[in-house]
C-alpha cells in the first residue's frame, strides 16, 4: 500500500484531510480496524473515529469523492474550476490556493463540511448505516390531507458525526495558524448551516387513480448540487477578514467594516486570490489556457472573461446523436444515428 497512498508525513494538517480520502482506491473496503491505517491524510482523532466506526468510514470516503465531483461541476463555468482538488494521488499536498486562506479555500471547507453530513444523513435513510435510522417525525401537526410518514433524512446524526470527523484537524494544537483554524472552523459551520436550511418537506401522493387524496410527507434534504449553488452565492459575496485582538483574545473581524462582527451565515477569507488567468504555481493557479469558453455568453464562462482578453481559438467537433426515434407496438423504440458538426472555442 505504500505505492498506492500519498506519503502522509508531508501532509499539512489543515489540507482538507477529508478530501484526501477521495484518492482511496475503490477496491479498498473499510471493514477491519487495520484498514484505517491505509486511509490517507487522517489525523489521530480521525483514525480513532475510524477504528470505532468502521461502517461510517465507507460513507465518509464516498462523501470525499462527492466533494470533488460537486465542486468541479459547480465551478465549471469560472476561471477557478476547483482544480485545486484535482491533484495526482501521489502529490505531497494540495495547491497553495487552498493553503493561503483564500475564498476558494472558504468554499471548499464549507462544501466539505456540508457534504460529509449530507452523505451520512442520507446513508441513515437508505439503511447503509446500522448505527442510525430515519430522522424523527416532526412535532407539528400536518395540514388536512397530509400525514407524516416515510423515512426522513437523519440530519441530526449526520451533523454530529460529520462535524466530529471534519473539524478534527482544526482542533489540534499544532495544526497551522490560529487565524487559519478560526477561518476554516467558521466556514465549515456555514456549510452545515446551509445544510440545515436544505431540510425541506417532501411528499408522496396516495389515492385512487392518482387522485392524491392524501399525501405522506417527511423531512428530506435537497440535492447536494443545490446546496453547492447556495454556497457558491456565499463564495461570490464572501467577506475578507483580519485576525486582531477583540477584548481578551484575537478574533476574525471584517477588514473594511470592522465595526461589526463576522456574521454566522457568511463565508470569510484571509487572503486575496489570484485572478487565475495565468499559470502560477506559487499562487496555486493553473491558468485558463485551453479552457473551453462560450462565445455568446455574457457570464463568467464567456470567452472574454474566461480567456482574460487573450483571445480564443475555434475548432469543430462531430457529435453523433440518436434521432428520428419511433415507438413500435409493443413495446420498443428504434432510432437512427445523426451526425452534426458543432463549433467550440478554447482560450489561447
Amino acid at each position: 500500500h505504500a505505492r498506492i497512498f500519498p506519503c502522509l508525513k508531508h501532509y499539512l494538517l489543515l489540507f482538507l484531510s477529508t478530501l484526501s480520502l477521495s484518492h482511496t482506491p475503490a477496491s479498498i473496503y473499510v471493514n477491519q480496524t487495520q484498514h484505517c491505517k491505509m486511509l490517507p491524510g487522517m489525523v489521530s482523532s480521525q483514525a480513532q473515529l475510524c477504528r470505532s466506526n468502521l461502517e461510517l468510514m465507507q460513507t465518509i470516503i464516498q462523501a470525499a469523492r462527492e466533494v470533488k465531483k460537486t465542486c468541479q461541476k459547480t465551478f465549471g463555468d469560472m476561471r477557478w474550476n476547483c482544480s485545486s482538488i484535482d491533484i495526482p494521488p501521489d502529490a505531497t499536498k494540495y495547491r497553495p490556493d487552498l493553503d493561503r486562506g483564500t475564498r476558494e479555500a472558504a468554499f471548499v471547507y464549507a462544501l466539505s463540511a456540508a457534504t460529509i453530513s449530507h452523505t451520512i444523513a442520507r446513508a441513515c435513510t437508505t439503511g447503509d448505516l446500522r448505527l442510525c435510522s430515519c430522522g424523527p417525525i416532526p412535532a407539528e401537526i400536518p395540514e388536512p390531507g397530509y400525514r407524516w410518514g416515510g423515512c426522513a433524512d437523519n440530519l441530526h446524526y449526520g451533523l454530529i458525526m460529520g462535524s466530529k470527523f471534519n473539524d478534527a484537524p482544526m482542533k489540534m494544537k499544532r495544526s497551522g495558524s490560529h487565524a487559519n483554524k478560526l477561518m476554516h472552523l467558521h466556514n465549515s459551520e456555514v456549510g452545515r448551516q446551509v445544510l440545515r436550511e436544505a431540510l425541506v418537506k417532501k411528499c408522496k401522493c396516495h389515492g385512487v387513480s392518482g387522485s392524491c387524496s392524501i399525501r405522506t410527507c417527511w423531512r428530506g434534504l435537497q440535492d447536494l448540487r443545490e446546496i453547492a449553488m447556495d454556497l457558491k452565492t456565499k463564495y461570490l459575496s464572501a467577506t475578507k477578514v483580519v485576525h486582531r485582538p477583540m477584548g481578551t483574545r484575537k478574533q476574525l473581524v471584517p477588514k473594511d467594516i470592522d465595526i461589526r462582527p463576522v456574521r454566522e451565515n457568511e463565508l470569510v477569507y484571509l487572503q486575496s486570490s489570484s485572478d487565475f488567468c495565468s499559470k502560477n504555481d506559487k499562487q496555486g493557479s493553473v491558468g485558463t489556457q485551453d479552457r473551453q469558453c462560450n462565445r455568446t455568453s455574457l457570464g463568467s464562462d464567456s470567452c472574454d472573461l474566461m480567456c482574460c482578453g487573450r483571445g480564443y481559438n475555434p475548432y469543430t467537433e462531430k457529435l453523433v446523436e440518436r434521432c428520428h426515434c419511433k415507438y413500435h407496438w409493443c413495446c420498443y423504440v428504434t432510432c437512427k444515428k445523426c451526425e452534426r458538426i458543432v463549433e467550440r472555442y478554447v482560450c489561447k
